[in-house]
């Protein structure tokens, strides 16, 4: 996949998503080395409307959405304006293509075109003679990133063998979207501004899924990354159960994947690889096992790690067993908001040693709060700066405030350097 030059391959991207014929859907994120674009992401569509059909512009900055509609010349303004953004990424869905465009250190297009009937594509295609108030609708469902009938999601159970989501696994399907959500922007952002090195076919994308369990996050990044984004991806998962590397193993063989996944047994804390990942995921590992998982991720120097905890029984054990500082025991009378109190202390604390260790660190939404409780995720992108002096001091004040220590200050000490109980 050679480099050509930024200003072509953004011209024939203009093309594509101003014929409102072709265009399905375009997504803008991530930044130009050196450069940060006005908005964090934005999303373009047509729609029609009562005036007729417009082009649908989604712009997300850091807390909400704008939308508008432009028609016409305005759309074409619209467009141009956005290619005139130092976006680190495009990515152009048409009727019959998938276009990546991710732009380098140089200044460069690294573009990768696919064929929609791939499962490359977020959505389905409209039907022939599109156009539709049903295909073009104001309030169209959110797109899909990995197809109902994407094989992965058949070899995992979320999808029957005609390519629809079992019933029973409505939540799994939704899981599998939201987690998506998360790991494609993190990525893009990661390659963009140069804290994840540019993978080759040589040299992929290496990727570890610490406790994955039954996999099908794991099987999802794999299809997502490789099928969907078009990057040259190795993923392996970890898990302490023989089982489960027998099943995980025998699932990537009968898809064809195997030399692209690969499944080890061992505890998170010890597990061997023959190389260090770039991205680090752990989702959903219990209690102190996210600790462990955040420990590895750091000693691997990983670029980026995507972790959402499940339990948090070591920082509500302690709760129990410390007492209260004023005036905050109405914090901690009750059972349930101990507990709740709990987890948002662990995480808080875990994001403050992540950042000492030099990571960039954002606490953000995994799953929507009424779909599980469990809906935080933590995600950390490896920088070259030296941490503020302030950051070890609001730690250690928490620490001596609520008379609790963070099993992850334990594990990384020799990295972090010693605070204060």
């Amino acid at each position: 996949m050679p480099a050509e030059p930024l200003l072509r391959a953004l011209t024939r991207m203009r093309g594509l998503v101003l014929d409102d014929q072709v265009l399905l859907r375009a997504v803008a994120s991530g930044r130009q080395k050196g450069q940060t674009p006005r908005w964090r992401r934005v999303e373009l569509r047509y729609v029609d409307l009562k005036g007729g059909r417009h082009l649908q512009m989604t712009a997300y900055d850091d807390t909400q959405a704008h939308i508008s509609n432009h028609a016409g010349a305005a759309a074409r303004e619209a467009v141009d304006a956005l290619l005139d953004e130092p976006f680190g990424n495009w990515h152009v869905e048409t009727v019959t293509e998938t276009h990546q465009v991710r732009v380098t250190k140089k200044l460069e297009a690294m573009v990768h075109t696919g064929d929609r009937d791939t499962g490359s594509s977020a959505e389905s295609p409209p039907d022939e003679g599109s156009g539709s108030q049903q295909d073009r609708g104001h309030d169209r469902k959110k797109p899909r990133l990995l197809p109902e009938d994407d094989p992965v999601l058949v070899a995992v159970g979320i999808s029957d063998e005609q390519g629809r989501i079992k019933p029973s696994r409505q939540a799994k399907y939704r899981q599998v979207e939201e987690f998506l959500r998360c790991l494609g922007p993190a990525v893009d952002d990661a390659l963009s501004s140069g804290r994840l090195r540019t993978p080759t076919d040589q040299d992929p994308l290496r990727v570890v899924d610490l406790g994955c369990g039954n996999a099908y996050l794991t099987f999802a990044a794999w299809a997502y990354l490789s099928r969907v984004r078009g990057l040259p991806v190795h993923v392996t998962g970890v898990d302490v159960k023989a089982q489960s590397r027998e099943h995980n193993s025998g699932l990537a063989a009968r898809l064809g994947i195997g030399e692209q996944m690969e499944f080890v047994q061992g505890d998170i804390s010890s597990a061997s690889l023959a190389t260090a990942p770039d991205v680090v995921l752990a989702l959903h590992a219990c209690d102190t096992a996210t600790d462990d998982a955040l420990a590895r991720a750091v000693g691997w120097d990983a670029s980026l790690v995507l972790a959402a905890p499940c339990c948090h029984h070591d920082v509500a054990a302690q709760l129990r067993r410390a007492p209260t500082p004023a005036p905050y025991s109405l914090l901690t009378r009750h059972g349930i908001l101990r507990e709740r109190f709990a987890d948002t202390l662990t995480d808080a604390m875990r994001a403050s040693v992540l950042r000492l260790a030099g990571y960039r660190v954002e606490v953000i939404e995994f799953v929507e709060s009424q779909h599980t409780p469990r809906n935080t995720m933590l995600r950390a992108v490896r920088t070259s700066g030296t941490p503020q002096a302030s950051v070890r001091q609001e730690l250690d004040d928490l620490v001596r405030t609520w008379n609790v220590h963070p099993a992850l200050a334990d594990l990384l000490a020799d990295r972090i350097g010693a605070g204060q109980n």
